[in-house]
């Protein structure tokens, strides 16, 4: 590498225009090792990042109780059929995947016996195969020895359409086999610049065992009853579990990891409000931790002063948005609303969609509700800041949605809202019951109004809008509304499974009992074209550009209105020593969390 261009590198990482891990992985492709690399960063004038303390009891148990407060209850506890991070989240308390991702977006390891590469065999030179290495001696909780045979089988349970998970996407073309009792093979059907999806991470890596999933693959994969009380090989065994209230375990005294965990038994929490976990951490100290305490900071600050607890804040990719429904919410064909079959009678026109993207003001949202955690965005990739594009922006302005509105023939009626061709320009605009997300929508509607827009507000309790409950019209994948507001997060530091959601092929309908992940049922060929060139584009800088040309369509279309790029935001007692990344659930890293003594 010349010396220039070493120096252009590190100049763009002490100012923000690429990242850390981009450095490290582009020193890496030249033969140095990461801490030589870090080493040149220090050199050239860029700071560290500061490392989560490292964990510090030497030996396991005597913690006592971890009291968790998750205010969005989970229902289930298989992660192949988790809705949200509330299931995923409750899961990884019991199940593990291979590896973990850690604060700075790096592979920890869990399961596996060492992080594959291309130095150790692990890593095709072609890409399109990984080999892992299972540490040995690994127990599932019932006393069975963890094999390849129960990653292979939890391969063939995702991919069997009859089984209808949620983690479908992530395996189905690829095939998974088993070289020996402690080492497996995934092969996938073309070139693979990001590998560490599957079996990685809470999303859809968590492992389930064969021996008690085996008799009920397929169609009764619902009728399992580990759904409910699941065997796992995680720092903790289950004890009891009440669905939309509470999950108890106790600790796992054959656990692989030494000296951990640090805590006797634990206990998740659910229901309630983020304003209300906030309090029970920060303020009153009744619980150790609350997830997702994406409240007015404010609030968070006023709890903060003589409390008991702090405000955790991650960087991440995470982005609120607001989705807007390609079909139409309220007619039905064959047994189904918001059917591909349908358009939406008033986003059809791309005038309406835009005019709506006007009348979001992000700014105001971030003063008043969001503070610190908060960061105006025109993007629905956010993260890692390669993928970020400088290609868009936003802007507030009711008179430049009114025009818009105008020059496409929305003529305000008797009452001052528009109306085209018969059609009332009314919308429901629907999301869960959270703090700030009625505060956003409030300011939403506010502007909507002036623009002679009219809003019906909906607000779903969390534990019905982000449930798997097929029999239920209120959950998020079904979008019976015209918009919707809530945000995915992104728990990988990459972006090829968040933005694959968009793909035609991931369209939410009854016929997959709504388990697509294409919720927004927004259908583009180049969108299509552009992330299944991303999938095998092994050029880092190609792909990179691949991704923001998908970010851009999605923009150009306003197929969401980002309202924040957020920090992930939790809270945690004072003594506490949470291991929390922003590219990975809460739950990923439990086995490292301790209290100070």
């Amino acid at each position: 590498m010349l010396d220039k261009e070493l120096h252009t590198m590190i100049g763009k990482v002490r100012t923000g225009r690429m990242d850390r891990r981009a450095f490290i992985q582009r020193m890496l492709a030249v033969g140095l090792t990461a801490p030589m690399a870090n080493q040149i960063l220090s050199l050239g004038g860029v700071a560290m990042a500061e490392a989560p303390s490292a964990y510090k009891p030497t030996k396991r148990g005597g913690g006592g109780a971890l009291k968790l407060l998750w205010w969005q209850a989970p229902t289930l506890l298989n992660p192949h059929f988790a809705s949200g991070t509330k299931d995923e989240a409750a899961s990884r308390l019991f199940y593990e995947p291979l590896a973990v991702w850690d604060p700075d977006g790096n592979m920890t390891l869990v399961l596996a016996a060492e992080i594959p590469s291309l130095d150790n065999g692990g890593l095709a030179a072609d890409g399109k195969s990984v080999t892992w290495k299972l540490k040995p001696g690994v127990k599932w909780h019932d006393g069975k020895p963890f094999t390849a045979d129960d990653v292979v089988f939890n391969w063939e349970y995702a991919k069997d359409p009859a089984s209808a998970t949620v983690t479908s996407g992530i395996y189905r073309d690829i095939t998974v086999e088993k070289v020996d009792e402690l080492t497996v093979r995934i092969i996938f059907p073309k070139p693979t610049p990001f590998w560490g999806e599957p079996f990685i991470g809470a999303g859809g890596g968590q492992i389930i065992p064969k021996h008690l999933f085996e008799p009920y693959k397929g169609a009764k994969s619902r009728e399992a009853p580990a759904n409910l009380a699941p065997v796992g090989t995680g720092p903790y065994k289950f004890v009891e579990f009440k669905p939309g209230d509470v999950v108890r375990g106790t600790i796992n005294p054959d656990y692989h990891m030494p000296s951990r965990p640090y805590f006797d038994t634990l206990e998740m929490k659910g229901g309630g409000d983020a304003v209300s976990a906030a309090r029970a951490v920060i303020q009153t100290g009744e619980y150790d931790f609350a997830w997702n305490t994406a409240v007015e900071d404010d609030v968070l600050l006023r709890l903060e002063k003589g409390g008991k607890g702090k405000t955790i804040l991650a960087a991440s990719g995470d982005t609120e948005f607001i989705a807007l429904n390609f079909t139409d919410p309220n007619v039905e064909v064959d047994g189904e609303r918001s059917s591909m079959k349908t358009k939406h009678p008033l986003f059809s026109d791309s005038a309406v969609r835009k005019a709506l993207s006007l009348l979001v003001d992000r700014e105001a949202v971030r003063k008043v509700i969001y503070g610190r955690a908060g960061r105006t965005t025109a993007n629905f990739l956010n993260g890692p800041e390669k993928f970020v594009s400088k290609n868009t922006s936003w802007e507030f302005s009711i008179e430049k949605a009114s025009k818009l509105l105008d020059e496409a023939g929305w003529k305000p009626g008797a009452d001052g809202i528009r109306e085209k061709d018969g059609k009332r320009l009314k919308l429901l605009f629907q999301t869960s019951i959270n703090g700030p997300r009625q505060k956003t929508q409030a300011i939403v509607k506010q502007a909507c109004q002036k623009a002679g827009i009219e809003v019906e507000l909906k607000s779903v309790v969390a534990s019905v809008f982000f449930s798997s409950d097929v029999a239920n019209p209120d959950t998020f994948p079904k979008f019976y509304a015209d918009l919707e507001m809530l945000k995915i997060p992104m728990t990988l530091p990459d972006p090829a499974q968040h933005m694959r959601r968009y793909h035609s092929s991931e369209v939410a309908t009854k016929a997959n009992k709504w388990q697509g992940r294409n919720f927004p049922r927004w259908v583009n060929k180049e969108y299509d074209a552009a992330i299944e060139a991303a999938d095998t584009e092994t050029d880092p800088v190609k792909r990179a550009a691949l991704y923001i040309k998908c970010n851009d369509l999605m923009y150009q279309d306003t197929v969401f209105i980002p309202v924040q790029h957020l920090m992930k935001v939790d809270a945690s007692s004072n003594t506490l020593h949470p291991v929390v990344s922003g590219w990975a659930n809460e739950t990923d890293s439990l086995f490292d969390w301790y209290r100070e003594e």
